[in-house]
């Protein structure tokens, strides 16, 4: 039942926003539910009893598909890392202005609900069901509250998901068709005996889907203008959020549907990602524009991730799950410092700022905490799962070790050029009047930092949520 309230909870708060009139009492509410969401998901977390948690009713039966929601460790630490983020984002842009706050703020709360969805079903109808529930608001969201280019820009975002949809849904029905008792569920779909040449194929119509919403090289051309026209708080939902949509579906669905296509084209999988890993990070290293910056970087980890849940070993897989919070952790932190600085002072551009240190020397701080868990620097959240993920990668191949190495070498070049660039160095003309930032800024940026430090120290408790599931999937291959 648990599992049903965290869905819940987003679900009518955000259907009730678009009834509410008046910015600042619609922003209160949109932060008490997202709060309300956040106790919700402690209260699965603490509570050991299964049957409480998951939740399963009738649904379409004609169909064979009920609404199942199961929370096993991976949809834990997921759901939680979407629980946290939405507070923090309400809290960090509460002086953020908008036209028909009350629709904004409904769909932000309704696209919760679809991405806790798609962590949750354990049915395949019900996870389609969710994956697209997930898109229609951010794509409103982006076309209404975007920048100038933002409808050529949604659209192109939209051709992109929904093509990939369309693919996964053909894959879906291909095997719901050979399903012996005509069920959508999960278990179900994964007795399915396919042959090689069948997995084959069917095994690119679901990682197409997948990979466009990580994204991966080459289908991510559709992410750095997506996330540059974007609101910031949307971007801040695509980039910590979404994008785990279809990293999470590559382990709930994609490896245990197709095991044998996932060993025959690992090298493919992992070849792509990491080429897409040192491409990504050499456009970040020229990039003028904070935004543009960060969705290059955010691509490079993204790369590194989805090359380690091929490698078929437990460090690599244990890594890229821990990294599924701490890449969240992290990412939202940059957003969160780039909408600060484009709020004050009208520019993203790094050329036009400095000096930034000696006149807000929080934001400075902070934003240098964030940056290094960026780069992974040891006693950080993000050292853990590269780490982890690294060694991974070493024991499949050490070549694709030695090539994905060179990103950090590079985030370590765009990360600490963007940190000289803002922050040090004469003042301009532009941050001639700097202020620090406000309390509600601080205290996200605050939450953000004690979590980057709280999993650097002490990871056990993300290892153990994890590890039931790092265990199934290596029982799959066998």
């Amino acid at each position: 039942m648990i599992a049903l309230l965290l869905i819940l909870v987003p679900l009518m708060g955000g259907v009730a926003s678009f009834f509410l009139k008046g910015e600042k009492g619609v922003k209160t509410f949109a932060l008490l539910v997202a709060i309300v969401n956040f106790l919700v998901m402690i209260a699965a977390l603490t509570s050991g009893n299964e049957s409480a948690i998951n939740f399963h009713s009738d649904w379409l039966p004609l169909l064979g598909s009920s609404f199942a929601l199961k929370m096993d460790g991976m949809s834990k630490i997921l759901c939680l890392l979407a629980a946290l983020t939405y507070p923090v984002i309400f809290i960090a842009t509460a002086n953020n202005e908008y036209k028909s706050p009350n629709s904004f703020y409904g769909l932000m709360l309704l696209a919760q609900a679809g991405i806790l969805g798609v962590f949750l079903a354990a049915d395949g109808l019900l996870f389609y069901f969710f994956w697209e529930l997930a898109l229609i608001p951010v794509y409103f969201l982006c076309s209404k509250w975007g920048g100038e280019r933002r409808i050529a820009v949604t659209f192109k975002f939209f051709i992109y998901t929904f093509l990939g949809s369309l693919l996964m849904l053909v894959g879906l029905l291909c095997v719901y068709y050979q399903t012996p008792d005509g069920s959508f569920s999960m278990q179900s779909l994964y007795d399915v005996k396919l042959t090689t040449a069948q997995q084959s194929w069917l095994f690119w119509l679901f990682f197409i889907a997948f990979a466009v919403k990580m994204p991966v090289f080459p289908f991510h051309t559709w992410q750095p203008d997506t996330y540059e026209e974007s609101p910031t708080a949307v971007t801040m939902v695509l980039s910590a959020l979404m994008v785990k949509m279809g990293l999470f579906a590559v382990v709930r669905w994609l490896i245990p549907l197709f095991p044998a296509a996932a060993i025959q084209f690992d090298n493919v999988v992992i070849g792509l990602s990491v080429i897409g890993m040192v491409y990504a990070s050499i456009l970040a290293m020229q990039q003028d524009d904070l935004k543009r910056l960060i969705a290059y970087s955010s691509i490079a980890h993204i790369g590194l991730m989805s090359a380690a849940l091929f490698v078929n070993n437990e460090s690599g897989l244990q890594g890229a799950m821990i990294q599924f919070f701490s890449h969240g952790v992290n990412v939202l932190g940059m957003w969160i410092v780039a909408d600060l600085i484009e709020q004050q002072f009208g520019t993203r551009k790094m050329s036009e700022l400095g000096g930034l240190a000696q006149k807000a020397p929080t934001l400075a701080i902070l934003l240098v905490i964030v940056a290094l868990a960026n780069v992974a620097l040891p006693l950080t959240n993000a050292f853990v799962g590269e780490f982890l993920m690294f060694n991974g990668l070493f024991k499949f191949n050490v070549w694709y070790a030695v090539v994905g190495g060179l990103s950090i070498i590079l985030s370590a070049v765009y990360t600490l050029r963007m940190i000289q660039k803002v922050f040090y160095g004469e003042s301009s003309a532009v941050t001639a009047n700097a202020t620090d930032i406000g309390m509600m800024a601080k205290i996200a940026l605050s939450v953000i930092a004690v979590a980057i430090f709280m999993m650097g120290v002490f990871p056990k408790p993300v290892f153990a949520l994890v590890n039931d599931t790092v265990t199934a999937m290596l029982g799959i291959y066998k």
